[in-house]
């Protein structure tokens, strides 16, 4: 299988390729030419078997440039009971709430507490050998800019691993304590940490120029390093998450929570639109999915462009309680209407280019259309957002997180407009303890301790739930970065980094 380019259909290159280069030299992110095509026996088949060996055939069917031993490898080192508890990685909770039938995917059961970690505990393996099979002997400089969760989960991915070395960015105000404190403490002797004076879409955009940068690229082939990704714009991250849509389908299949063919809802709290377009790929591999439900915080970009086709990021942005989502620029986008134009490369390019320079775009009809058919877009602002995890700990005994929160909510708005009660997969995204202190002021009316790791003790004390041992863990590890830099400076701290002049 090979890769196209959204920006420019006349580069193609090979799954490796596309790994271990992670965007296009125009900027834009490679899709695939096809996709595999799975029947309802293919699905049954896949129910037979672990996560692993869902991963493997998943896999195997996009990676043609990969042998299956080097794809075994990949997956069997991923996916341990030692990183996610059990040899279960994403295991489901079902709950059922009036009407409403929700299984909640939980996605953060790795060594960050995030759902980043089902991607990036695999990307390393996959990106050194790609690296490997395409520019042999060359170091990959991986960049990652982050609202919270991605930053970590990369850290940690590709920490001491030979022939990378790991850069990641943050908005210096726009993570939670707990996601600060994680990046500021990793380990790792290839990897180096910075805050920057600005949100999210400013490091992102920072990122992207950087990649795009012919005088630095050539400054990194110089000292016989390329630059790679880490973030979901990269193909070898958004494979991964793929794989529990299927896996999740597949365990409400054995637990009898559907039947074969039944079709399913799935509802993801979207920042970068990364997690939902792989339930989108799922669907047209064979998933039997009804519709996509888009869930927003104030930040509301996609519920706006789903309604009315315009993109529009000139508007406020929201430092919210879901910070993760606190984004205005979503890049998986791209993607998306790459495939709903039937791959018109032109349109993407202009369209991405009336974002860049005027900060909006308008789809035409017939992609408005099909949005409309496949999505549902609402959002929840943070009042919401609490009472719903506040709603969700008293009503059902299930403690969720302020992201997941923001997708039942959103979910709930859904059900209650349109009355559809199609069973719903719910992408459950982080360990509450990562947001101790919006989620206690949710669940409880005690004065609330100043420190963060007083608040995750508070909180396991009133709810009764442990707090995940690598958070705990953090209270006494050393803060090793501390460096804060303007946008502008982005290229230099990289370059500084790397020892380069």
């Amino acid at each position: 299988m090979n890769y196209n380019s959204t920006r420019d259909k006349s580069k193609v290159v090979s799954a490796a390729q596309a790994i271990a280069q992670g965007i296009s030299d125009e900027g834009g992110l490679f899709v695939p030419q096809s996709l595999p095509k799975y029947t309802l026996d293919d699905i049954k088949a896949l129910s037979e078997t672990d996560y692993r060996g869902r991963a493997k055939k998943i896999f195997a069917d996009f990676l043609g440039d990969f042998t299956e031993q080097e794809i075994n490898e990949s997956v069997d080192a991923a996916y341990t009971a030692e990183k996610f508890g059990s040899d279960d990685p994403a295991p489901i909770s079902y709950i059922e709430s009036g009407n409403t039938k929700m299984s909640v995917l939980e996605l953060w059961h790795g060594p960050t507490c995030a759902f980043k970690d089902m991607a990036l505990q695999i990307l390393p393996h996959l990106l050194t050998k790609s690296v490997k099979k395409v520019y042999s002997g060359k170091e990959a400089v991986i960049l990652v800019a982050t609202s919270g969760d991605t930053g970590k989960a990369a850290l940690e991915g590709f920490k001491d691993v030979d022939g990378t070395k790991i850069m990641v960015f943050y908005p210096v105000n726009g993570v939670s304590p707990m996601q600060k404190r994680q990046m500021a403490t990793q380990k790792g002797n290839n990897v180096s940490v910075a805050a920057i004076e600005g949100n999210f879409d400013d490091a992102q955009t920072g990122v992207k120029k950087i990649f795009t940068n012919a005088d630095i690229k050539a400054k990194l082939a110089e000292n016989n390093m390329l630059f790679s990704s880490a973030n979901s714009i990269n193909w070898g991250r958004l494979l991964p998450q793929v794989v529990y849509y299927f896996s999740a389908y597949c365990d409400m299949l054995k637990e009898g929570k559907i039947a074969l063919g039944d079709k399913i809802n799935v509802v993801v709290p979207t920042g970068n639109f990364g997690n939902i377009l792989a339930s989108y790929y799922a669907m047209n591999m064979g998933l039997p999915i009804k519709k996509f439900i888009c869930a927003s915080n104030s930040n509301n970009v996609l519920t706006d462009f789903i309604k009315t086709g315009t993109y529009d990021k000139k508007r406020k942005f929201y430092t919210t309680i879901s910070p993760s989502m606190d984004i205005l620029v979503s890049s998986n986008l791209e993607r998306l209407l790459y495939h709903l134009t039937d791959g018109n490369a032109e349109k993407i390019a202009g369209w991405m280019k009336q974002l860049s320079e005027n900060g909006e775009y308008t789809v035409d009809e017939d992609v408005k259309a099909k949005l409309g058919e496949l999505f549902y877009g609402g959002y929840c602002d943070d009042e919401n957002t609490k009472k719903t995890i506040g709603d969700m700990y008293k009503n059902e005994n299930y403690l969720c997180d302020t992201h997941t929160a923001v997708a039942v909510n959103v979910y709930q708005q859904y059900v209650e407009e349109t009355n559809d009660t199609t069973a719903a997969v719910i992408a459950s995204t982080a360990s509450p303890y990562k947001f101790a202190k919006s989620v206690l002021e949710a669940v409880s009316d005690k004065e609330l301790p100043d420190d963060e790791f007083a608040m995750t003790e508070f909180l396991s004390a009133e709810t009764k739930t442990p707090v995940p041992a690598p958070l705990a863990s953090l209270k006494d590890a050393e803060v090793r970065f501390t460096l804060e830099c303007s946008v502008d400076a982005m290229p230099k701290t990289v370059l500084d980094g790397l020892g380069i002049n």
